[in-house]
């Protein structure tokens, strides 16, 4: 295990568990990666309530630990919208997110709803996020260890069928690539990262549309980390896109990976069999050589795998 590497531990919005003794106890974690949705922060238009957020550095601060914020402003199920209400009711915001969906073998006429995201492309939208970046900034930046925007992946499928308005795969690059500048002017002293994992209307190597490596390249000239969910060595899709692009950028911004639920389950297409936390550590370390790896809690290998394998290593 590379020495370098910082470990923490995506508790997602299960805040409490900040303070279990296991947690605190391991001294490979460096800190806990929470979830807050932009709903959350800004319950009403200008209105920012930073309370969660100050409660939980101020409890890791007081045990040792760190805090890395994911910013969410989308969602894996039709039940949750993560932009505030007032976005949804104003016509200036042209609803404030759009649904996503789940599509399967490209049969878009049977789409069905699969959460939502927030309309990234759409500028008045993107101003009022902008606007929330800058006020996290102003009191968070250099006290936490850092903050990142979730994955690039949106589906609104290929053929322009279920495209929300005013959405095109070129229109929604140069917001990411915006939304990355605003971040980093915000945050200059802590750790900023956009996961990137694919981007919609290429797919590589085949469709390539330089979406993804632009993110690449620019994040670079930013100085803004960059990362991504699902740590699955080998697995050709991630081969393809984000892994190479990550593994580039290493020694030269931040580099992240999450290991999200399912990951440990995986099965190691180079072995046949499922993938060990040693191999999960290995690949982020010595292939992508990636500065952060994010552990997700699935049960029983958060317990009983991971916690005693890096306690047996600190």
């Amino acid at each position: 295990m590379a020495a370098d590497v910082h470990h923490y531990v995506f508790f997602a919005r299960e805040r409490e568990r900040i303070g279990e003794p296991s947690f605190l106890a391991t001294k490979a974690f460096e800190g806990a990666q929470l979830k807050y949705t932009w709903r959350e922060l800004e319950p009403g238009k200008d209105e920012y309530d930073f309370s969660a957020v100050r409660q939980d550095l101020m409890r890791l601060h007081a045990n040792g630990k760190k805090l890395f914020i994911q910013l969410q402003d989308s969602s894996f199920t039709p039940k949750f919208v993560p932009v505030p209400r007032y976005l949804l009711n104003d016509t200036r915001y042209h609803g404030g997110a759009d649904k996503q969906f789940a599509i399967e073998n490209d049969d878009e006429e049977h789409a069905m709803p699969a959460g939502w995201v927030a309309r990234r492309w759409d500028t008045a939208v993107q101003a009022r996020f902008h606007q929330l970046l800058l006020a996290l900034g102003k009191e968070f930046d250099g006290r936490i260890e850092g903050i990142n925007l979730p994955e690039t992946a949106v589906d609104f499928g290929e053929t322009g069928r279920l495209f929300p308005p005013g959405f095109t795969p070129e229109i929604y690059c140069d917001a990411i690539v915006t939304n990355m500048a605003v971040l980093k002017r915000a945050f200059p002293k802590s750790i900023t990262m956009q996961y990137a994992n694919f981007m919609p209307g290429e797919w590589l190597p085949d469709r390539d549309r330089e979406f993804l490596r632009r993110i690449y390249r620019r994040a670079q000239e930013l100085k803004v980390g960059v990362g991504g969910p699902d740590l699955l060595p080998y697995k050709p899709g991630q081969m393809n896109h984000a892994y190479p692009l990550i593994k580039e950028c290493a020694g030269i911004v931040p580099t992240g990976i999450a290991v999200q639920d399912g990951n440990y389950e995986y099965k190691n297409p180079r072995t046949g069999r499922q993938i060990t936390i040693a191999e999960l550590i290995g690949f982020g370390s010595e292939y992508l050589k990636v500065d952060y790896v994010f552990w997700c809690t699935q049960e029983p290998f958060y317990s009983e795998k991971l916690i005693p394998l890096l306690q047996s290593r600190k």
